[in-house]
């Protein structure tokens, strides 16, 4: 026995790219098509290593769509595989569950989609036995595990289940289709394709089990090199696993030390060499979207916190020579002269703003009331920049006063000496 695979998962295909669109119009327009060219070049990458399949699962689509545009891409995508003799599984998760779909195309000979019922598709390669086992989601939600309906393993060959799932849980991410991994690995397949976390991960033991993540980051909250999997399985039914990267465009986080600079030119000089550096750096991606994270103790940080859209905006000239796009600053900058300016101030004072103020109740709730008229005041589709339920819009809030509490001291120690 020996073939090869792909697997994958998480496209949510022509998903917008929200954050893009918001700061910079034409970055959005140049990578409105990035999920889908993602997709292509799965496909590429399966013709390129001769897979004899490809493996989705769930979240194909991200949610309701009336164009027949995507679809008709797809389409033309599955029968690129169809021509080269490649097939292709499909589970749906929560986003593209069976009662969200309307206006699909007909699937291909070679593309199989697996229905609400947990069911098994049998293929040879080569004279060996390999099983499939799939069960998309019906509804939206799916609260308790599936797994107890996933049928046994078949006897004398390779098991493959495919299942969307949170597994124990994940930050930022609802609790779908639990289960754990000694679960997975007491049901007796060889490998299971999962999907629905949006981060990489592996575990080889008893099952190969992968989660193979988004292979397309949609923002900043999915920073970094994303990947799909491709599976090589040895004549003696050993598994081996590589991250291979399709994105076009990379989201990233750059950290960069202010602590040893004391005036602004130097910062200055210091933010343009940090952005050609890693504007050089070789990458996989046609493009990149940073978001530069200033940090260290800095004379400069209640400058830096003022005039931080001033700042934003000489990045940006500097990114635009680099080849890279400017997601936003972000100051983690402490005060370098915090002790000084907290020396000038009773003590009372200082322990009221840094302490007294994020912990009192009222404050917070005043804060989320606030938050959540402007959250009202802008376009329903940049809503969940302030956070996607009540939990995360009052953690941005407690955040946000924790960040402010130095510049508060700052503006007081100011107007005293004043």
């Amino acid at each position: 026995m020996s073939f090869r695979f792909v697997h994958t998962a998480d496209l949510h295909l022509d998903a917008p790219l929200k954050a893009i669109a918001f700061r910079d119009a034409a970055l959005a327009r140049e990578v409105a098509g990035a999920s889908r060219a993602a997709f292509s070049r799965i496909v590429d990458l399966c013709i390129g290593e001769r897979a004899a399949f490809l493996l989705i699962a769930g979240d194909l689509w991200d949610g309701d769509y009336s164009s027949t545009k995507t679809p008709r891409f797809l389409k033309q995508e599955l029968l690129r595989l169809h021509r080269a003799g490649i097939r292709c599984y499909i589970i749906r998760g929560n986003h593209d569950a069976m009662a969200r779909q309307t206006g699909e195309l007909e699937a291909p000979d070679n593309t199989l989609v697996f229905g609400g019922r947990p069911s098994t598709q049998e293929l040879e390669i080569d004279g060996d036995r390999i099983a499939i086992h799939g069960l998309s989601f019906r509804e939206v939600h799916a609260a308790e595990s599936l797994l107890p309906r996933y049928p046994p393993p078949k006897q004398g060959a390779f098991n493959i289940g495919m299942l969307h799932t949170s597994l124990n849980g994940s930050p930022g991410h609802d609790p779908y289709a639990p289960c754990s991994l000694a679960e997975l690995e007491a049901h007796g397949y060889d490998y299971w394709a999962l999907g629905h976390i949006h981060r990489r991960f592996e575990h080889a033991g008893r099952a190969t089990i992968v989660m193979p993540g988004i292979p397309q980051g949609r923002d900043i909250g999915e920073a970094g090199p994303m990947s799909v999997t491709l599976v090589t399985v040895t004549d003696d039914g050993s598994v081996t696993t590589e991250p291979r990267q399709v994105a076009p465009l990379r989201f990233d986080r750059m950290a960069i030390d202010c602590g040893p600079v004391e005036d602004w030119p130097d910062l200055l000089k210091r933010l343009e060499t940090e952005i050609n550096r890693i504007g050089r750096a070789p990458r996989f991606e046609d493009h990149l979207v940073l978001r530069p994270v200033l940090q260290g103790a800095s004379p400069l940080a209640w400058r830096v916190r003022r005039d931080l859209d001033r700042l934003t905006e000489e990045a940006r000239s500097f990114a635009a020579d680099a080849g890279v796009w400017i997601d936003r600053l972000e100051c983690q900058l402490a005060d370098g002269q915090a002790a000084a300016i907290e020396a000038q101030l009773p003590a009372d004072l200082v322990r009221m703003v840094r302490q007294d103020l994020p912990a009192d109740p009222g404050l917070a709730a005043a804060l989320a009331s606030a938050a959540q008229d402007l959250a009202r005041d802008l376009p329903p589709e940049l809503r969940d920049m302030l956070g996607a339920d009540e939990a995360e819009l009052a953690a941005l809030c407690q955040r946000l006063l924790a960040e402010g509490s130095p510049a508060v001291l700052a503006r007081l120690a100011s107007d005293r000496t004043g």
